[in-house]
């Protein structure tokens, strides 16, 4: 069962009537007289009512809030300290840097950790700090090492290879430095409803990782940026683990050896399991439509006309967000359909489903206004 299975509570009554109507019968009950609209006792009365109804909504709001499914913030960070699985923090990007010597030299050469390589042009304000020693030994010019933003959140990600390569603490004899990979995996604070399911699914880490909702629970842990899990296991003893980064963007290598590293802990697998991380299945999917717009609307065509282009955006993002999501163009159809058009024909996507280890990525989108119809 999943939180939107479960059915919404309500434990008093936040009816605006019901609660006003109880005063003024009670009132009149207990006065033995009639209670008129421009009463000054029956306006008092409906002032006092404003105030109860709040109370009841906050009353409401409160007792939910113990509730998993309704809990948020502070209430929800209590609720993960109970199941020992805290908030994960807001996490900098990584990535792959490359060290190269002016020549090859008789001693190793030590770069130490903490060396900072930046961006040009970036003026000092975001740089990347290695992560951990690196020795290029003797008779070698070159050697690589991960490293980590100086600001943690996603303003980080998607330096290029080869944008990185300035080097901020200079080390004798490194004639270059440059990033390799993409730099990638650099979250925001863990949301709400990503926190929530973390917690749902706590009690999966009781135990070392063997069952799958035990790997998806020590994958996600890797990281705030994975935002979604599959696991596989095509043999006995072998596990296949895939991680899907937030946006609905495939993982680096320096993201999956994190995912790696994490889930191939000695106190997390059992050691029988042979553990592969590798990026998702991409599924790519068109999208060729046209919709239009009734005639009663044609003042309103050219807000609609956004608003149908924002919904579109929404379905790429919302079917790129989640492992195995089947697509689906009647999801689609449904989302423009709510923007504002009277109606669409869609060419593609067509229905097709998606396996657990596979994301669906848009590729070639054509849309056409047919203008309004009737």
């Amino acid at each position: 069962m999943t939180f939107e299975d479960l059915p919404d509570v309500s434990f008093v009554s936040e009816d605006p009537n019901e609660t006003i109507n109880n005063i003024i019968s009670t009132y009149e009950a207990l006065s033995n007289r009639k209670l008129f609209p421009g009463d000054p006792e029956r306006l008092f009365l409906m002032a006092l009512a404003q105030i109860i109804i709040q109370q009841r909504v906050l009353i409401n709001q409160t007792r939910k809030s113990n509730l998993i499914k309704f809990a948020r913030g502070n209430v929800l960070d209590h609720m993960g300290a109970f199941m020992e699985t805290e908030r994960l923090p807001a996490s900098p990007a990584i990535t792959t840097v490359e060290f190269r010597l002016s020549m090859p030299l008789t001693s190793a050469t030590i770069i130490p950790a903490k060396t900072r390589v930046a961006p040009q042009g970036g003026n000092g304000k975001i740089f990347f700090s290695t992560k951990e020693v690196l020795e290029i030994k003797a008779g070698k010019v070159s050697g690589t090492v991960v490293a980590e933003c100086s600001i943690s959140g996603d303003v980080g990600n998607g330096f290029l290879p080869g944008q990185l390569k300035v080097l901020v603490d200079p080390v004798a004899f490194v004639q270059s430095v440059t990033n390799t990979t993409e730099s990638a995996g650099g979250a925001e604070k863990e949301t709400d409803d990503s926190y929530r399911e973390r917690i749902r699914s706590a009690p999966e880490s009781f135990s070392v990782a063997g069952p799958s909702g035990a790997y998806e629970h020590w994958a996600k842990t890797a990281g705030s940026s994975v935002i979604d899990v599959g696991v596989d296991s095509p043999a006995p003893g072998e596990v296949v683990i895939v991680p899907l980064l937030a946006g609905g963007k495939m993982p680096t290598q320096d993201v999956l050896d994190e995912v790696a590293e994490t889930v191939n802990d000695r106190r997390v697998r059992p050691m029988t399991d042979l553990v592969t991380v590798r990026e998702p299945d991409a599924i790519s999917y068109d999208i060729s439509l046209t919709y239009w717009i009734s005639n009663s609307r044609a003042t309103e065509a050219t807000k609609i006309q956004d608003s149908i282009n924002r919904a579109i955006e929404e379905y790429k993002l919302w079917q790129k967000s989640k492992l195995g999501r089947d697509i689906n163009p009647s999801e689609l159809i449904c989302r423009i359909m709510d923007a504002g058009a009277s109606r669409v024909e869609i060419v593609s996507p067509v229905f097709k489903e998606v396996s657990k280890l596979q994301v669906a990525l848009d590729a070639k989108t054509t849309i056409t206004y047919g203008g309004l119809s009737e």
